[in-house]
């Protein structure tokens, strides 16, 4: 059971985003006096989107140049899968190995059937068998929480609200409708600088819940809360030794799947994180071993 409800904040969050988007339509409907653009936006925000959540797999393994590796290159990680996959009576994952010092890893594929977990040569070094066990556990719960399908619904409507907002400047600036029934350029200048910022606020909120639903459905799989734990101590200080370039875009985009933030921390408010803090997450494990 989830004690911290983390399911019903990222319904309620993605509900936030929707109604977000609504109220900006409304107020470019009043701009312009046509909600054609906004259909227009959408269309293309959900094609885009569309794309990128069927080629999700190819996309984040190619951004960290992953290699498939065969049962016979890795026959650990192989067994280790497969006996977490049999366990929750899912099929079993291609498997890839990122060639990076960095530790870190991340799932990804649009549904059970059609997934890859990838983990760094790093990681692979840094943990231990029982650790690793931990990490792909939690990988594993990704996908079979359909967390891709989620990223990819806030991504959608987070890029359809900016690319709204910034059609809402560009009106607010050059003029919308004609004459005394014009709106007010202040406030569409208004709501054009701050929706996105809302947006990528409870866009980066929903991928924290998931992180954590990750954690606390990857620890019951595995029966130890206490190596996920570890891991995630070991790659935080792993990651600030040897981070991911932070001005790859491609890499950027990757980045929320993996389990760990893969750039040096510092920086970035907590609302602006894809990750929640390290601290909290191993707190919520520990707890675990206390529950009834």
């Amino acid at each position: 059971m989830h004690r911290h409800f983390n399911g019903l904040k990222t319904a309620a969050l993605l509900g936030g985003m929707w109604g977000l988007l609504v109220l900006i339509g409304y107020g470019i409907s009043m701009s312009t006096g046509s909600s054609i653009f906004i259909l227009l936006f959408a269309l293309i925000g959900l094609a885009s989107t569309a794309y990128s959540y069927w080629n999700s797999d190819k996309l984040a393994l190619r951004s960290m140049h992953a290699v498939e590796v065969s049962e016979q290159q890795a026959p650990w990680l192989y067994a280790t899968v497969r006996e977490l996959s049999d366990r929750a009576g899912q099929p079993m994952p291609r498997l890839y190995v990122s060639p990076t010092s960095s530790p870190n890893a991340f799932a990804t594929g649009r549904d059970p059937k059609n997934s890859a977990v990838c983990v760094t040569e790093g990681i692979l070094q840094l943990l231990s068998e029982r650790e690793l066990r931990g990490v792909l556990g939690h990988e594993l719960q990704h996908v079979y929480n359909r967390d891709i399908l989620t990223s990819s619904v806030a991504a959608a409507i987070a890029g359809i609200i900016t690319s709204i907002a910034q059609f809402l400047q560009f009106t607010a600036i050059f003029g919308g409708r004609g004459g005394d029934e014009r709106g007010n350029p202040l406030a569409a200048l208004a709501v054009a600088f701050l929706a996105p910022v809302a947006a990528s606020v409870i866009q980066m909120a929903i991928s924290r819940t998931r992180e954590f639903d990750a954690d606390e459905d990857g620890a019951r799989l595995t029966g130890d809360p206490l190596a996920l734990a570890n891991a995630l101590n070991k790659i935080e200080n792993g990651v600030n030794a040897r981070p991911l370039p932070a001005d790859d875009q491609r890499v950027v985009n990757t980045s929320s799947m993996m389990i760990a933030n893969p750039f040096r921390g510092g920086g970035l408010s907590r609302m602006f994180s894809t990750h929640p803090p390290t601290a909290q997450r191993i707190e919520r494990l520990q707890a675990m071993l206390h529950e009834g």
